[in-house]
């Protein structure tokens, strides 16, 4: 195969690889730096490349040996909620802890990862496999497990081809397939979510009103009772709508005057937050605001306040009129 050649078919995998990356090492940064990485390695590897598995597969162990070289040296992405039992106190001094932003798992826009197009069964596996739940669930997996779980029930390849792909047996993969789904069983987060319906569209119109007007009375009645929230890169999570009403009016009061605006993140709803700043009060982006949602509540809220993920996603800078 000629460079030539090679180009447009490396681009033709360049999304998936990026959803597969995503889901091993729970950060979008992570990912797309695992992508280029696998790409390069791709073009300088093609002449030794015999085609005898196919562009794809030879592409994905790259991707898999890329992927376990990252976890070994960066290890795995947690949450907020990961880290500490119970809930914080909604308190100004509760910011006074934070950490790099490596350690958070972070969002992924559905278009950089998820099919346009195709059978809308695998569409609906391919979402549910990116939600936030899901993948902070995988990241509690041993790195080849994880790769097994994805590969076998996400991306619905053979055992036998996983086991080629890992230079393994067989066995070994459906046995490692086998502790992994035990393990991800065993998380109360994981469970399928509903789909977005007329009354879940409805519930977000609530949402973003209440938010975008602070109207805190408005906005608790949309919460479930063991809602919680949280804000990476501090390590701070709260729960109960109480408690972040109190937040919200306390250390959480210059988002007063925010807008929302609709961006698609994970298979689920969440929004681009812009707050304003200044005696102008200009908006400028604040943070990817992703809701997970159930029994016509929402049940959580991730704030991720790493304003790179504006740029990576391509979200404006400033709000459209």
């Amino acid at each position: 195969m000629t460079t030539f050649e090679l180009e447009p078919r490396l681009a033709d995998h360049r999304a998936e690889l990026r959803g597969y990356c995503y889901r091993m090492l729970g950060s979008a940064f992570d990912a797309e730096d695992a992508v280029q990485d696998t790409m390069v390695r791709a073009w300088k590897g093609i002449d030794g490349f015999e085609g005898r598995s196919g562009l794809r597969s030879w592409l994905y162990r790259i991707a898999t040996n890329v992927c376990l070289t990252m976890i070994e040296s960066r290890g795995k992405r947690a949450r907020p909620m990961d880290l500490s039992a119970s809930a914080w106190e909604p308190v100004e001094a509760s910011l006074a802890h934070r950490r790099s932003e490596d350690t958070w798992l972070e969002p992924m826009v559905d278009d950089r990862v998820l099919p346009q197009a195709g059978d809308p069964a695998d569409i609906a596996v391919a979402r549910e496999s990116v939600r936030l739940a899901f993948v902070a669930a995988l990241q509690h997996l041993p790195p080849r497990q994880r790769a097994v779980l994805i590969l076998r029930d996400v991306l619905r390849w053979r055992a036998e081809e996983v086991a080629t792909l890992l230079e393994t047996t067989t066995a070994s993969v459906n046995s490692a397939l086998q502790r992994a789904r035990a393990t991800l069983a065993e998380r109360p987060d994981v469970d399928r979510a509903q789909p977005l319906d007329d009354s879940h569209r409805a519930l977000l119109e609530e949402y973003v009103r209440a938010f975008e007007a602070y109207d805190i009375d408005a906005f608790v009645q949309l919460l479930a009772a063991e809602v919680t929230q949280n804000m990476p890169p501090f390590e701070l999570w709260l729960q109960g709508a109480d408690d972040i009403a109190a937040w919200m009016l306390g250390p959480g009061h210059l988002c007063r005057g925010s807008r929302l605006v609709p961006v698609t993140v994970n298979g689920s709803a969440a929004y681009a937050h812009y707050k304003p700043v200044g005696a102008r009060g200009e908006l400028v982006p604040f943070a990817i605001q992703a809701l997970e949602l159930a029994g016509g509540r929402i049940v959580r809220i991730t704030s991720f306040l790493d304003t790179r993920l504006f740029d990576l996603f391509g979200i404006p800078r400033t709000p459209p009129a």
